[in-house]
C-alpha cells in the first residue's frame, strides 16, 4: 500500500485542488441540543456540492463538526475524488488537531466518529487538513445554521425543545 500524504503542507498549489469546508453546531444549548452539520466541496471558486442536515439530537457541537467531516469524506469517496489533491478546512480546533493526532480523543461520544473519520481518510491518496478562522468558514457556518432552522421548522419535537431553551 502506498504511503498516504495525510498532512502534507507543501502540496503543489498549481495542481487541481479540491477544497472542502465543514462545520457543525449544537443549538439551542451545547451539550444537550440539536447537532447539525454542513460541508461544501469546491474546485477553485466553483462550488461542486453542498450538503447539510441533522447530525444528532441531545448531542454536542463536536458531534456536528465530526458529522460534517465524515459526510464530506463519504461524498468525496462516492464521487471518486480519492486520487485528487484534497484540502479539508474547518474552524474546529478540536477536530482538526485530533485528526492530525495532536490532541487525544477522550470523549466517549467522539471516539467512534474519530475512528470512522480516520478510516475514511486512509482511502485518500493526497489529503491535508487546515484549521481556518470562523471568518474563513462563513459559508459552511451559514449552511449549518440553515440546517438547524430547517430541522426546527420541519419537526415539532425539535421546535418544542428549541422554544423551551
Amino acid at each position: 500500500m502506498q504511503q498516504q500524504k495525510l498532512f502534507d503542507d507543501n502540496m503543489d498549489s498549481n495542481k487541481n485542488q479540491i477544497q472542502v469546508y465543514f462545520d457543525g453546531l449544537c443549538q439551542p444549548c451545547n451539550p444537550g441540543g440539536t447537532a447539525c452539520y454542513a460541508f461544501i466541496v469546491k474546485n477553485g471558486d466553483h462550488t461542486i456540492h453542498t450538503k447539510s442536515g441533522l447530525a444528532a439530537d441531545n448531542s454536542t457541537n463536536n458531534v456536528g463538526e465530526y458529522t460534517g467531516l465524515i459526510r464530506a469524506l463519504q461524498w468525496l469517496l462516492e464521487n471518486d475524488y480519492q486520487n485528487e489533491n484534497i484540502v479539508i478546512k474547518g474552524d474546529s480546533q478540536l477536530v482538526i488537531q485530533q485528526i492530525k493526532r495532536k490532541f487525544k480523543v477522550k470523549a466517549s461520544n467522539i471516539i467512534p466518529l474519530y475512528h470512522n473519520a480516520i478510516s475514511l481518510i486512509s482511502k485518500f491518496k493526497h489529503i491535508q487538513f487546515e484549521l481556518i478562522s470562523r471568518g474563513q468558514n462563513k459559508e459552511a457556518d451559514k449552511l449549518a445554521n440553515y440546517a438547524y432552522t430547517k430541522v426546527i421548522a420541519d419537526n415539532p419535537k425539535f421546535r418544542e425543545k428549541s422554544a423551551k431553551a
